[in-house]
């Protein structure tokens, strides 16, 4: 196989010097044929692996059918998969979009006009220290993530942050001018941290007892990733929004904001995009969620996420590292020092088959498998681990 001139991309991140060339399930195949075991699948995207059977067939089958009538028409994929996603959340209303930012992007502009129409223009949105829930002005103004703050100055207004898993912090923020608190329930980017049931439980009643909307940003932990459909069923709670984005496409662009019907204000015009909602990436979705929805495919990814978290202590037992932490498939192993990008290289270099993994922080490993990964692909990934780390406690 060739290697391709990447010359006229351009540069907005730091990439190895391969090209991948093809994928199946758990692993992915460099211009080189040399084989990689993916536990990072597109940050949590190929919820089904790498070119899945069920992907593959949706996208064939309605790219014959019709592929966009514009979002100002009905399409039978789009309908489908909003009444799918409704009958199995507690949510009413469905806004088909793109992205995961577009989707938060989207739920920060529902907020804001809920304010307008219910809270006398209320519009800041309470986030969250370290969180993370895009890239736009908006969602970047949303995110906690440290030196976003002056990246491209100056940021939107409107995001007082608190302290994650303290609800003082919360209640300490809320003003006249509040009409929503915004969270991930894991944050994935600053380490896998779960926001505790207790905590969830607390944001729940604190903003009901003040009239201010609940907005669960769901675009990593949706989708099966945490061993139930969505993260917040973990609580018991009832979020007013939500957003997904990443694992409803299972490797397309597609997300959602989904809210219940008393928050639904947007009027014609208020929100929008050329390609929302087409029943291309819509067919797609429709096929994932009903996979995830089969009898049994929830508690397996439940169960091997166990499984994982096992093997990811005992690995940990061995060489002295930290705790391990997450929930379902979305896992992080902390580490003895800050040499998880080292450990990121030397896993993917590692011979004859590499290993793609994550460090998202440099104290870290963050894993994030398809769902349907098989338990000796965790096996194969632990021992790919153990080798790379054993030859350097530096």
């Amino acid at each position: 196989m060739n290697h391709c001139d990447t010359s006229a991309l351009m540069s907005i991140t730091n990439r190895p010097d391969i090209v991948f060339h093809e994928g199946h399930g758990s692993w992915l195949t460099d211009h080189t044929g040399k084989r990689y075991l993916d536990f990072v699948q597109g940050w949590a995207v190929n919820c089904l692996g790498h070119s899945p059977d069920v992907v593959a067939q949706a996208l064939a089958e309605q790219a014959k059918r019709l592929i966009n009538p514009s979002p100002a028409f009905y399409n039978a994929p789009a309908a489908e998969l909003a009444s799918l996603l409704t009958q199995n959340s507690v949510f009413d209303r469905v806004f088909f979009a793109n992205s995961g930012a577009e989707a938060n992007e989207g739920a920060i502009k529902l907020a804001r006009k809920w304010g307008q129409v219910n809270r006398n223009g209320a519009f800041e949105i309470i986030t969250f220290e370290n969180g993370f829930h895009g890239r736009t002005l908006a969602t970047m103004s949303a995110s906690g993530k440290p030196g976003w703050d002056t990246l491209f100055a100056p940021q939107v207004p409107g995001f007082p942050k608190a302290r994650y898993n303290d609800i003082d912090s919360v209640a300490a923020l809320i003003r006249a001018e509040t009409v929503a608190v915004m969270l991930e329930p894991i944050q994935g980017e600053a380490g896998v941290i779960p926001a505790s049931d207790e905590f969830m439980r607390d944001l729940r009643e604190l903003t009901r007892r003040h009239g201010l909307l609940l907005i669960v940003d769901e675009v990593q932990t949706g989708m099966g990733r945490t061993g139930k459909l969505f993260a917040y069923e973990h609580a018991g709670i009832e979020p007013d929004v939500m957003t997904l984005g990443k694992g409803i496409g299972g490797g397309v662009p597609l997300s959602a904001l989904l809210a219940r019907e008393e928050v639904c204000c947007f009027q014609p015009g208020d929100q929008g995009g050329t390609f929302n909602g087409n029943p291309l990436m819509c067919a797609v979705g429709l096929a994932v969620l009903r996979t995830l929805l089969a009898p049994g495919f929830l508690q397996s990814v439940a169960d091997k996420g166990i499984y994982l978290a096992h093997g990811l202590e005992a690995l940990s037992a061995r060489h002295g590292l930290g705790t391990e932490r997450g929930q379902g498939l979305l896992r992080a192993l902390t580490l003895d020092g800050e040499r998880g990008p080292a450990i990121v290289e030397a896993a993917r270099l590692h011979e004859p088959t590499g290993l793609l993994i994550n460090s998202p922080r440099p104290n870290l490993l963050r894993f994030m498998p398809a769902l349907n990964v098989e338990l000796n692909e965790i096996d194969r990934m632990l021992e790919i681990l153990d080798a790379v780390i054993s030859p350097d406690r530096a």
